[in-house]
């Protein structure tokens, strides 16, 4: 996933100038606000501590009202270089020391940074939106905009003057009087619940643990009894001990014969912020799909998924609904033939009980085992961090020219690695932290974000400086850390992201990101190189003997690669379909997020109690604490771009061509927003994407039926053209 650390646009009422505290802070001893000597550019983190950033967001906040007040108040006719290009070039600091905060308050929160969290968000959100509802400012942004024909701008620069007025507009410039105030109340509720939900969530998975004895290890494996012992040792505990860290709980999950806990690992995590105690999020989800119904509506927009959409690839709710309907039907009969397989397992295991969600691993592990011989145990033994991150650094080599070095620069904790990133000509790209393993004080889950951003100074690129931060499974005594399939794949999909990052070679700041259902093409792309045979042969051996891993393993590997599929994509589409559902509400109404869920999924939809959905509502941080409400979709709006896009790769003579590679670097990767999503694609696969590699990976396309000698459509017509909406 790709890390959102974007202001959602709250509306502050602004007279003819901006204010912000009157005091002068210090920039004397805070390293956030001096002038950093570390090379290349990484941010100081030895140096930076919490108390830093509170006075250093004061700081750049009155810096950059200084910088829009000098814009607001310049009597010269509004130009693109006064007015456009000097509201893109102000608050580089501010912003700076934002994505700084956004990633450590995610990957290495404390009580004290929680504490600055609380405070500084709500104000940072007032600064931004009293920018955006600025009527001086909005009103040189119009005369440009207005304008823009009569100044000779390039395509660049027309889309920079084009894109700046919709953000005004979309953040409420329009809107009048008692319009503008309710929006600014509106949106300073939506910050505070916002940062509750997210402190609610990291409260209660660090709340519950599971703390077992030797008897109760039966059946897991050696790596997974280490970890939880290193754990248990770790907490002042002896025994073994589990959290909800998905290294901690799916391999219980899928090793532990033990069924009563299982079932008690797995509601743990499936009734995190529905326990009806101080930590329950199920008041906040009604209060903030409450007024993002109210926030639509006063912006002109039936429904909140309808705002949010209109800025998309997608352009409606009902270009995304028809995706996820399509998908839905054959996803959720294929996770019925899979629970189908697995029935006579348990049966011989708990006859005259009944399957649960928390069973499907452990009996799926079975199936994967007695059906295709492949022991996911047996895998991860190939698939040591190091090896994985070599692969994919081989890979970009391959793919692009690039190379990376291991450099000693300051890190904001002792488990991340740094990486200097160099170009096919040797020349500095940017710098790459790896921060793999979980904590406490992290988030859960897989992101990757900036720490400082890709922009120009003076007409020279300044490169980024990006990270990487995960959860996987932590190495224990002489055994290194071992990744499962999914850990290994998500690790190529975060890579993805750093490579967009990277490789971005934007003109102006505010066109460095792309559309949101189009982010996630980058990433998971990568996923599939990351089990083709000739990618694996290079960096797949095994931790201990080094032998590389064989052919008959891979083989098995690919047999197996639709293995389980209708389930994953099933937990995956009921997620993105649930989002869709709470923010397409047209008029709000009383809500009990249980039976909301309850009905929209499994009596609407079908859904089988044996599955519960990837993210059950209260515990939904991408939409609910994160940029990704009524955005869920985006990841499998994506897919059907990556599979369509690998497909290229594919059908080449080479798997890593080097004029493919080429083409998607420089005309998707580096473009950032520079141009439609839609339109960059096209140029990169000169048509439409097709969605019929998508459906195949999944297992959700059965060939035609060959009649008479002749073949039946190869799409139905539901499937036969892609469909993306209107572009906006």
């Amino acid at each position: 996933m790709k890390r959102l650390f974007l202001l959602s646009s709250l509306m502050f009422v602004m007279t003819m100038n901006l204010s912000c505290r009157s005091e002068v802070v210090e920039s004397k001893g805070n390293p956030l606000l001096e002038e950093w000597t570390t090379e290349f550019g990484v941010p100081p983190f030895d140096l930076i501590r919490a108390e830093h950033y509170e006075p250093a967001f004061e700081a750049a906040m009155q810096m950059h009202v200084d910088e829009i007040n000098a814009i607001i108040r310049s009597e010269e006719e509004p130009t693109f270089d006064n007015v456009m290009l000097a509201l893109d070039n102000a608050g580089v600091r501010l912003a700076e020391i934002n994505l700084i905060f956004g990633m450590l308050s995610s990957s290495d929160l404390d009580d004290e940074m929680q504490e600055v969290q609380n405070r500084i968000m709500p104000r940072l959100e007032q600064h931004y939106n009293a920018i955006m509802l600025n009527d001086s400012l909005f009103q040189r942004v119009k005369a440009v905009y207005d304008r823009r024909a009569q100044f000779n701008l390039d395509d660049v620069q027309t889309r920079l003057v084009e894109k700046t007025y919709n953000d005004f507009v979309r953040s409420g410039a329009l809107l009048e009087g008692e319009a503008k105030s309710r929006l600014m109340e509106i949106n300073a509720e939506l910050t505070a619940l916002n940062i509750r939900f997210g402190n609610n969530l990291l409260a209660e998975n660090g709340n519950f643990t599971m703390l077992l004895n030797e008897s109760q290890m039966e059946g897991l494996p050696e790596g997974v009894r280490n970890q939880a012992q290193e754990a248990a040792v770790a907490a002042g505990k002896s025994g073994y001990l589990f959290t909800l860290d998905k290294p901690s709980m799916i391999p219980f999950l899928t090793y532990s014969p033990n069924r009563e806990l299982r079932r008690q690992l797995y509601d743990g995590y499936l009734k995190r912020g529905d326990n009806d105690n101080e930590f329950d999020n199920k008041q906040i989800i009604e209060d903030m799909t409450r007024l993002r119904v109210e926030k639509a509506h006063l912006l002109g927009y039936k429904s909140y998924s309808h705002y949010v959409t209109a800025d998309q690839m997608a352009g409606t709710p009902e270009a995304v609904y028809e995706l996820l309907d399509e998908i839905w039907e054959p996803a959720l009969e294929s996770a019925k033939r899979e629970l189908e397989e697995m029935k006579s397992l348990f049966a011989a295991d708990h006859p005259e009980q009944v399957f649960e969600s928390s069973d499907w691993w452990y009996y799926a592990e079975k199936v994967r085992k007695q059906k295709y011989q492949l022991d996911e145990e047996a895998v991860r033994k190939y698939l040591s961090l190091d090896n994985v991150r070599d692969g994919m650094f081989y890979l970009a080599n391959r793919l692009y020219g690039i190379s990376f070095r291991p450099i000693t620069a300051p890190r904001y904790h002792k488990d991340c690695s740094v990486y200097q990133v160099l170009d096919t000509d040797q020349s500095h790209l940017g710098v790459l932290y790896l921060d793999p393993y979980p904590r406490k004080s992290k988030s859960g889950g897989a992101w990757c974000g900036y720490f400082t951003e890709q922009r120009y100074v003076d007409g020279e690129r300044k490169a980024p400086v990006v990270g990487i931060v995960c959860n996987f499974t932590p190495p224990v005594g002489d055994t290194p850390s071992l990744l499962t399939f999914d850990e290994a794949e998500t690790m190529f999909h975060e890579f993805g992201h750093a490579l967009h990052f990277l490789f971005a070679d934007v003109r102006y700041r505010s066109l460095a990101e792309v559309e949101g259902d189009f982010v996630e093409l980058p990433s998971q792309i990568m996923e599939n190189w990351a089990f083709e045979p000739e990618i694996m042969k290079v960096y797949a051996t095994h931790y201990r003997s080094k032998e590389v891993i064989p052919d008959y393993l891979i083989e098995k590997i690919a047999t197996a690669s639709l293995f389980n599929q209708g389930f994953s994509t099933t937990e995956l589409a009921a997620a993105a379909l649930i989002d869709m559902d709470v923010h397409s509400m047209e008029n709000f109404t009383d809500m009990d997020v249980r039976a909301f869920e309850s009905y929209n999924l499994a009596t609407r939809r079908g859904l089988i109690p044996e599955i519960a959905p990837r993210y059950r509502l209260p515990y939904f941080a991408h939409i609910f604490n994160g940029g990704y409400s009524s955005g869920y979709y985006f990841y499998l709006w994506a897919e059907v771009l990556d599979k369509d896009a690998f497909a290229a790769f594919k059908q080449s003579r080479d798997l890593c061509d080097k004029d493919l590679a080429r083409s998607f670097r420089y005309d998707l990767l580096a473009q950032g927003g520079q141009r439609p999503g839609m339109e960059m694609y096209r140029k990169f696969r000169g048509a439409d994407p097709d969605k019929l590699p998508m459906l195949k990976a999944r297992g959700l396309w059965s060939e035609p039926v060959i009649v008479d000698s002749l073949a039946t459509e190869p799409f139905n017509t539901a499937v036969e053209e892609l469909s993306f909406g209107d572009e906006q």
